[in-house]
């Protein structure tokens, strides 16, 4: 059976000049997908003005909440005692962005009621993995 979450939360994005823009995020998780989970951006927030999904494994999200974690394009860390950063890395530049701490911690929750963690099934990632690797997907 599909199951799909959706939880609407706010969210900062820091400036380069020390400033930070609140905006809207929505975070997802589906028993489709379960090792990912999906960030969700408005379209007002891009730079060509279309919604932006920012998807990762869900392992990194639940590290980066208590350490630093990541390599490549996404990284999570925590940020005081209350808040956690994700920094998001591609050709156009980086974005950094400021999340609750709880409220990413409430997602993950919502999230291990539909796939616990460590329980989920590697067979559809991997032949997903596969078929884009050799340019099937």
């Amino acid at each position: 059976m599909y199951i799909a979450l959706e939880q609407p939360t706010g969210a900062h994005l820091l400036t380069p000049d020390h400033e930070e823009l609140a905006v809207p995020v929505t975070l997802r998780y589906s028993s489709e997908d379960p090792l990912a989970v999906h960030l969700v951006f408005p379209a007002w927030i891009s730079l060509d003005e279309e919604e932006v999904t920012w998807t990762f494994a869900r392992a990194l999200l639940e590290e980066g909440l208590d350490a630093p974690a990541g390599l490549g394009t996404v990284h999570v860390r925590p940020y005081g005692p209350t808040d956690t950063l994700a920094e998001f890395r591609a050709p156009e530049g980086v974005a950094v962005v400021r999340f609750r701490t709880a409220d990413l911690r409430h997602f993950l929750h919502r999230s291990y009621t539909v796939t616990e963690p460590g329980g989920e099934p590697l067979r559809p990632a991997l032949d997903r993995g596969l078929a884009t690797l050799f340019g099937a997907a």
